[in-house]
Parts: structure tokens; sequence; C-alpha cells
């Protein structure tokens, strides 16, 4: 009976719980209706603004305008290193994987493997970035423009070029495929010759098209012109004369430095072997070295001027003084010391002619180290020639607290010391600069430095026309002889040092020397490493190179010459040839 009841209450009741819930639902969903409704006419009327912005900001992106790097030029303006337009190829492989029936047109224009593309493509297919092919020239990349393929993209960049390929490559160096300076000239003046890029602020559709320009923020600024103190004539006239000679002479490596005296300027510096830096592919490392600033040898006797010097400046000696060079060989401690011949007595002219071991040493040994090697200093051995340049050497010149007896022997004729070709023509441009040290300089200099004295003027001259004889008849440097010219300049022989000593058959050959001696210009070091064809002195090797190199090079500038025959007519260079 109560369970009738019960049921019945529950038959009674039900109809008025659905209702209820019925109405909830209708009141809830109002509700929630009427607060979307809200939420829209919010959105779409107090803050439309906003979100348009953050809309906007979806699809904007900052840009980056590339900026070129500035020129390098030689003294006269001649571009050295220049920077071209071209067009880098890049794609979005998560967008370019969908459409990889369109690679193969693409890769016929690239000069690629379609298989290969695509392979890449699909490899990298979860990445949004990656190249395509890089420095393209610009007419290469209109025709890729003009497919018009899902995902594949251009952006401008600028290459490197460099018009005095291999002959001016140690000095200029080069940069990367991204434009980051990597050697000489490029890598030591990288802060002017670096641009600024610019940037501007665009609206990218969906594909990464602009389709709006907003604003820009900043114009890209090019690097500055960097003009060298090198000659692009005198350069191309080094490096010729240089590679014949190195070729005759089977020679393992040169390099030539040639100088103003009158302002430090480094008028050609030329190295072998070369490489050229707009094609760097089969480039070996030791072709990258720029040897006249970084690889160090054993000067030899091209060091016995300084020696004499030292000598004359300490009162002791004269020109004329007699020096007893007989038998032709000393001992200095457990040392022998030997001439080529037994010149037996001769004045310190004549130790400068013959270029005798014996008589250096016997000055050196009178004057002592410390004097030696004061001169030596001042000249700029043992240090950086403050050119900031990529690796290079400041030589190696020992305190003369650490020398032996034989150490002062050894330094009088150029062994037992490292010099760079650089520093060794510096040290002769001070002798041609009436004693004046004026700093090396691979940039134009437009008013000469007043310079350091470092050897009394009447030394330094005195010393010009002693090394003059070392070109006349009876010298050992009669093939660096220039017709029209008087030479000054000293022969340098000396064996390559290895473990254990020093080497048979290996030389060095140098030629350092000054023209013309009346009234000096130009200061040049010619060194031949190793020759390999039976000479190796460095009258027969490096002489015949200096000759020819300061040959053209007195003649380009349109120096006058100072040892004609009487009644002779000077003849003169085009004015267009003078700098």
């Amino acid at each position: 009976m109560a369970v009738n009841v019960t049921k019945k209450q529950d038959e009674q009741t039900s109809p008025l719980r659905r209702y209820w819930r019925e109405g909830l639902v209708l009141v809830l969903f109002f509700v929630a209706a009427n607060a979307l409704a809200w939420r829209a006419v919010h959105l779409q009327v107090e803050q439309r603004e906003f979100l348009a912005s953050q809309g906007d900001r979806r699809h904007e992106r900052v840009l980056p305008i590339p900026a070129h790097r500035g020129q390098i030029t030689d003294r006269n303006g001649e571009p050295l290193a220049i920077s071209v337009p071209v067009e880098t190829v890049w794609a979005n492989p998560r967008e370019l994987s969908q459409h990889l029936d369109r690679l193969p047109a693409v890769a016929q224009i690239l000069g690629m493997d379609a298989r290969k593309l695509i392979g890449d493509v699909q490899g990298q297919a979860e990445r949004q970035f990656m190249y395509v092919r890089r420095h393209l020239p610009p007419e290469v990349g209109q025709q890729v423009r003009s497919l018009r393929v899902p995902g594949l993209y251009l952006q401008r960049e600028y290459r490197r070029f460099y018009p005095g390929g291999e002959v001016m490559s140690h000095v200029v160096g080069f940069t990367n495929i991204d434009d980051e300076a990597q050697e000489g000239v490029e890598r030591t003046y990288d802060e002017w010759l670096r641009g600024e890029p610019g940037a501007r602020r665009v609206i990218k559709d969906l594909r990464g098209g602009v389709v709006e320009e907003l604003d820009m923020i900043r114009e890209a600024r090019p690097g500055k012109t960097v003009p060298l103190s090198i000659d692009r004539r005198l350069q191309y006239l080094a490096y010729r004369e240089l590679k014949v000679g190195v070729e005759e002479n089977a020679a393992r490596a040169g390099t030539a430095v040639l100088l103003d005296v009158r302002t430090g300027e480094v008028l050609a510096m030329v190295n072998l072997p070369s490489y050229n830096p707009n094609n760097r592919q089969d480039i070996r490392p030791e072709a990258l070295r720029n040897r006249a600033m970084i690889d160090m040898f054993e000067p030899g006797s091209t060091m016995k001027p300084f020696s004499v010097i030292a000598a004359l400046e300490s009162g002791k000696f004269r020109p004329e003084s007699p020096i007893d060079t007989a038998p032709g060989y000393m001992k200095v401690d457990r040392f022998t010391i030997r001439d080529h011949h037994n010149y037996g007595l001769l004045d310190v002219t004549g130790v400068i002619r013959k270029s005798s071991n014996i008589g250096v040493t016997k000055m050196a040994m009178v004057i002592g180290k410390e004097r030696l090697w004061d001169l030596y200093d001042r000249l700029g051995f043992g240090h950086a020639s403050g050119l900031g340049f990529p690796g290079e050497s400041s030589g190696r010149l020992l305190h003369f607290r650490d020398w032996s007896g034989s150490d002062i022997a050894t330094h009088a004729y150029g062994y037992g010391m490292s010099v760079t070709a650089a520093q060794l023509a510096q040290a002769y441009a001070v002798m041609a600069n009436h004693g004046r040290r004026v700093p090396v300089s691979l940039l134009r200099v437009d008013v000469p430095p007043e310079g350091e004295p470092v050897i009394s003027s009447e030394v330094a001259d005195v010393m010009l026309r002693m090394m003059e004889e070392v070109t006349k008849d009876g010298g050992t440097g009669t093939r660096a002889r220039v017709a029209g010219f008087r030479v000054a300049g000293k022969t340098g022989t000396a064996r390559k040092s290895e473990a254990g000593g020093y080497a048979s058959d290996k030389y060095v050959a140098v030629f350092a020397g000054v023209a013309p001696a009346s009234r000096p210009r130009l200061a040049l070091v010619v060194m031949i490493d190793e020759p390999s064809e039976g000479a190796y002195y460095g009258g027969q090797v490096a002489g015949p190179i200096f000759s020819r190199i300061m040959n053209g090079a007195l003649r380009l500038l349109n120096v006058t010459p100072d040892d004609l025959p009487a009644g002779q007519q000077i003849a003169r260079i085009a004015p267009e040839a003078r700098t």
C-alpha cells in the first residue's frame, strides 16, 4: 500500500521537475547568448583599434637592409676590392615541401641536381629556413622569382670582388661568404670597411610576401673607402718579376717589399706562392701567408751595413780605417768564422764591398754588444711595425745581456737574429732618409711625416756611398745595377736553420738596397727562399730581380736618372704614368 502511494506521488511531481530543468537550461542559454553578444560588441566597438594593431603585429616584420662594405683602392683610386650586389635563394622547407613538383624547374635555373634539392627540402621539412643557393647573379635571381614557387624566396646580399686577383691577395685579403673579414687589409681595417645594415618595418602575408611598407627604422650606411699606399702598377711589376725569379731558380717561395723612403708608404708588397681570392676552392693554407710581414729569416750579410754604422757612430772607425782580415778566418769562443777568400788588409769600405765576416766581427768586438744591439733596436728590429696586420711578426732580437762573445760576431753579420722583409726594408729606408725613421704605412700618406732621427745623418750618407761600391765592379752585387741610376745596396746569403744546426743545402738569398743613391726615393728588399737551380748567393739570385723591379719602378715614377753618360738625354715618362 505504501509503495503504491509513493509511486503515485512521483508520477505527479515528475512533470514539475522536467519543466524546472528545461527552464533552467533556457535561462542559462539566454545568459550565455547575452554574454557572447556583449563580448562581441565589446571587442568590435571598444577594443577595435587595439585588436587591429595586435593583428597587424602578428604579421609585422622588421627586415634588414644589407649595407655593402667600403671600397679598398690603391693610392691613385684604382679599385682593389669592391662589393657587387647578388641574390641569395632561400626556402621555407615546411611550406616548400608541399610543392615538390615545382623544384625541377628551380634546379634547372640554379644548375643543381633536382633529386638532391628535393631530398634536402624533404629532409628539413620541419624547419622554416634553409639556404638553397647563395650569391647568384641578379639575372638568375630574377628567373627564380618569375617562377613564383610558394616557400621559395630571394634576399639581396653583397659579394666581394677583387680585381687584382692573386697579385693583390696578400695585401688586400678577403672576406668569407657572409662578408666577414678574414685576412689582410679587409681584416685590419674591418671597422672602417664594414657597413651598418639598415632596417625597415613591413607587413607580410601568410606566404611571407610583403604587402605593405610601414616605415623605415634606419637607413643602411655603407662602409668607408680605404685608400692604400700601394701603387697598382708597381704591384703588378713587382709580382711579375718576382714570379719570373722564383721560377727561374726553382725556389720554394719569394718576397719583395718596395717602400717610399720619404713617407714610409708601402708601394708594393708581393709574395709567392699566392692565391686568387675570387676563387678560394683550391687554396693551400701556406699560400695565405703574407710572408713579407709574417715569415722570419736570418738576414745574413744585409745586416753588415748596420754593424758598420754602429762602428762609425762610435767614433772608433772611419771609412778609410784599416781592418786586417787575414788569413780569412778567426776563432771566437769555440766557433770559427770564415770569409770566402783571404782578403787581407781592407778599409771599412772594402769590408762592405767584399762582405767580409771577419771585418765586421772585428769592428763589433771593438765597439761592444750594447752599442750594436742599441742600433738594431732603434731601427725597429725585434718590434712589430705597428701596421696591425693579422699575424704580423716582430722578428727575433735577443737582448744584449743574453749575448755571448760568439753572439756579438753572428749578430754583426746577420745570424742569431730573425727579421721580416718589411722590417729590413724599413731599416734600409732609414739610411736612405738621412737617418730618420718614419712609420711604415699601408695607407696613403698625403703629408710626409717628420720622422725620428735614429742614425746620424752624416753617417747614413757615408754608408750609402760605401754601399754603392757593392754594385760596382769588384763588389758582390753587380747584377743589381740599374741602368742610368746609382744603386746602394747589400747582398745577403744565409743558411737555413734546422734541427741541430744549419742545413748544408738550403739557403735564403737576399738583396736590399736603395735608389737613386744620390737622392734616394725607393728602398727595396727581395728575398728568395730555397733557390734550387745551383745558384744561391744573394747577388746571383735576388740581385737580378732587384734590378728589374727597381728599374721599372724608377721609370714609372718618373724619377730623374743620376748616372747617365755625359751628354745623354734623359728620357721622360709620359705624365699619365706619374704618381
